[in-house]
């Protein structure tokens, strides 16, 4: 556990509306969590955006100069390596040199995770970093993971997967023994493809995991798994497809309400449920996602992230420093990776 407040180093140049987003979510961060927030970016962009909302400077926070921006549409690995001075780079290079704690970054993920991979690198024992991003379901969360860094996955891939799910859950949302799921197309451990059967062999092999079997698509959203274990392919459309249907939903319920004089009568009778509700559905109030892998704590926020989501990201770049969460990751890999070499 740290004796002190976590150094959080922020992209200042990463959401798609920056700076504004950013600055005013360091700005709420601070406020609330009393962290030290390090922003990269473009002095000559982000110093006058900041005077301009923050009429008390606060002590907490500081600009580092960074002159580069990678944007969203270039080659992730071609970028990092000839935009050294980007936001992105500057923010993992503070981690690197212990100068941050940690690094939230909405903006482009391939470029996040190249920059991880080249500047921090990853993980002794580890085969392929993995972003874990938080679900709401009714009665809490789920983790999904992994929904992007990964396209073709192995099943040991998947099992390290479930390792490192597993431990996110334990330390950083406190639940005491998670039940860990496969995503596949049915209940039966004969059913899926052949990455699925072979991983599920893996990952039910593991005593150190609460394996539960496969997880259909339906049941993930029933509180059935605290972790679900996927490829980054299949993770990543299924997380994009939640997205698409929380918003619909949202939207549905307006309407709803608006249709006629009783439903909006009867919306002003319930509208603190479904403010609640309409909020628990938003992907800006659940903050970013580890990617979990890496030498450092990285968190990946959305490009559509508003100064709540920027916020929540920072808390939960926070909450798994203040954890230990990169320590905890280390060992037990490392006795995944003894466990195979003893067998």
């Amino acid at each position: 556990m740290m004796d002190r407040p976590p150094r959080i180093a922020l992209d200042g140049m990463g959401s798609d509306d920056y700076p504004f987003p950013e600055l005013n979510g360091a700005l709420i961060a601070v406020k609330e969590f009393g962290y030290e927030i390090l922003i990269t970016g473009d002095e000559a962009l982000l110093l006058p955006a900041l005077q301009q909302i923050d009429t008390v400077p606060s002590t907490k926070l500081s600009i580092v100069h960074a002159s580069e921006k990678i944007e969203t549409d270039e080659s992730p690995a071609f970028s990092s390596r000839s935009n050294p001075n980007s936001s992105i780079a500057v923010g993992m290079r503070l981690l690197k040199t212990g100068e941050a704690d940690a690094f939230v970054s909405a903006g482009n993920t391939g470029a996040i995770l190249a920059n991880g991979l080249i500047t921090l690198r990853r993980m002794p024992y580890t085969r392929r970093p993995a972003i874990a991003a938080l679900i709401p379901i009714p009665k809490g969360y789920f983790v999904l993971l992994d929904v992007g860094a990964n396209s073709d996955c192995k099943a040991d891939f998947l099992h390290q997967f479930a390792i490192m799910g597993n431990l996110y859950a334990k330390r950083v949302l406190g639940i005491p023994h998670p039940k860990v799921g496969l995503l596949s197309n049915g209940e039966e451990k004969t059913k899926g493809n052949a990455l699925t059967r072979e991983a599920h062999i893996l990952i039910q092999g593991d005593k150190n995991i609460n394996f539960i079997g496969n997880v259909e698509g339906k049941e993930m959203f029933t509180g059935l798994a605290d972790v679900v274990i996927t490829d980054g392919f299949t993770g990543n459309v299924s997380l994009k497809v939640t997205e698409a249907v929380a918003k619909m939903v949202t939207m549905l319920v307006k309407d709803a309400i608006k249709s006629n004089i009783v439903a909006m009568l009867g919306g002003i009778l319930v509208r603190k449920a479904i403010q609640n509700t309409v909020r628990a559905l938003d992907p800006n109030e659940h903050g970013g996602a580890p990617l979990l892998g890496l030498n450092g704590i990285v968190v990946v926020g959305h490009g559509r992230s508003n100064s709540r989501a920027i916020r929540s990201a920072i808390k939960v770049a926070g909450k798994a420093t203040k954890q230990n969460l990169l320590h905890e990751l280390q060992v037990e890999l490392e006795k995944q990776a003894k466990k195979y070499t003893d067998t």
